[in-house]
């Protein structure tokens, strides 16, 4: 009988150690995948200042975080909390070390969030996220946009998905622009809100959210028209001509988009890439690119990526203009999301290499030497130290290893041994 309740609590994730070498494996392809494209891992503190996480956050972030509750007072008595993505958090350590950084900064993050959200299916309070952003200093070319992208492709080739990922992608300009041209810019906070949450709910609730913001019919029939524009990159750009918006923010953000998606194809990305209009992204300190990536056979899973550019988000911090663009693998729900559905090729579920299974104790010291040799040529190696039958013995080492190997005095004076690969 238990004394207490020790189930983790609700939305934290807790995985039994063959799941989680499924996991760590994972979370490694995608720091190799980083690193390869010249992206350099930093970590930043899980708890800062409050008054720096909330900077530009908007929306209900202010709501979801978690504040931490100091038991004694401290030299450091700031109103703190867990931060609830890497992106502010970078932002504030850029500005703190731009005299030692080489610009553009091209930087990977891989670690916890938390935020305080109702916890359902795939979606959780702590939860690993896989960042890769670059941050210019004074500038930074739209290349870095399209970079950021393909990085996050590749990183998902390496999963060796059955089905493909798609990256959706779109410019907050274009949306803004629009607004503009028909004076619609007081509501734009709504808007674009009612428009990132368009996909979860049927059209008529998106229409009810337009009217009850004061759309007319004729401008709510053109937002349902706008927002349905996606496909190929010449598909949207005939699409936008067709508008005939003179708006200048909105030719902004189309040719930057038109320029994104033409540098993602140069890189042989065509079949993985498509313009959406309905790719908004809710924190509104993007305002350029933005980004979300879908398995489309499995819609109901919602985004498993998303990202876009911040020109703003240092200003916070710095009169010094530091533009960035980045994007973020929800790898905690990735994983959960894959696990679900099947969708990664299977690979074994043994975190060990081998277990040695010396079969009485005169046989450690030749254990202890073989382990050492083993390691050193890059093997997981667990020694199995039970006092008990050898039965007994080999039916643990298949449970956690793969392969097995049985010391007994003849191996141990000859100094040869047979290595068993255990069935599963």
């Amino acid at each position: 009988m238990k004394k207490i309740n020790t189930s983790p609590i609700s939305g934290m994730q807790e995985l039994l150690p063959e799941v989680q070498a499924v996991f760590n494996d994972l979370k490694n392809r995608i720091s190799e995948t980083y690193f390869s494209h010249g992206y350099l891992n930093i970590e930043t503190p899980m708890i800062d200042r409050t008054e720096i996480l909330l900077a530009k956050a908007g929306g209900d972030t202010e709501k979801q975080i978690y504040k931490v509750v100091k038991t004694a007072e401290t030299a450091d008595d700031a109103d703190q909390a867990l931060r609830f993505d890497h992106t502010v958090p970078l932002a504030r350590y850029v500005v703190e070390h731009e005299n030692d950084l080489k610009f553009p900064f091209k930087v990977s993050q891989i670690g916890r969030n938390f935020r305080g959200e109702r916890a359902q299916r795939g979606r959780f309070r702590e939860f690993y996220q896989c960042d890769v952003d670059v941050i210019g200093r004074g500038e930074l070319p739209l290349y870095y946009d399209a970079d950021v992208i393909s990085t996050l492709l590749d990183a998902f080739s390496k999963f060796e998905l059955e089905t493909p990922v798609l990256a959706r992608i779109s410019n907050r300009k274009i949306l803004s622009g629009l607004l503009s041209e028909f004076n619609l810019e007081e509501k734009s906070d709504d808007i674009f809100s009612i428009i990132d949450h368009s996909e979860k709910v049927l059209i008529e609730k998106t229409k009810e959210a337009f009217a009850e913001i004061g759309l007319g019919s004729e401008r709510i029939s053109t937002m349902l028209d706008f927002i349905e524009i996606r496909g190929s990159r010449a598909e949207v750009m005939k699409a936008f001509e067709a508008l005939g918006i003179e708006n200048e923010t909105f030719k902004e953000g189309v040719s930057e988009l038109n320029e994104v998606m033409s540098l993602l194809e140069a890189d042989g990305r065509t079949a993985e890439i498509s313009a959406d209009m309905k790719i908004v992204r809710g924190l509104d300190y993007y305002t350029g690119t933005v980004f979300e990536f879908n398995l489309p056979e499995y819609k109901h899973v919602g985004s498993v990526c998303g990202g876009g550019r911040y020109e703003n988000l240092a200003g916070y911090f710095t009169d010094q203009k530091l533009p960035g663009v980045g994007g973020s693998i929800g790898l905690t729900r990735l994983f959960y999301v894959l696990n679900e559905n099947n969708l990664a090729k299977s690979q074994t579920r043994k975190p060990i290499d081998t277990a040695i299974v010396p079969i009485t104790e005169n046989e450690m010291p030749f254990a202890l030497k073989v382990a050492k040799e083993l390691r050193e040529k890059g093997e997981s190696i667990t020694i199995v130290g039970l006092d008990k039958k050898l039965g007994d013995k080999l039916k643990y080492a298949a449970a956690v290893a793969t392969k097995g190997i049985v010391l007994g005095e003849v191996e141990a004076q000859s100094g040869k041994y047979e290595v068993k690969i255990f069935e599963d």
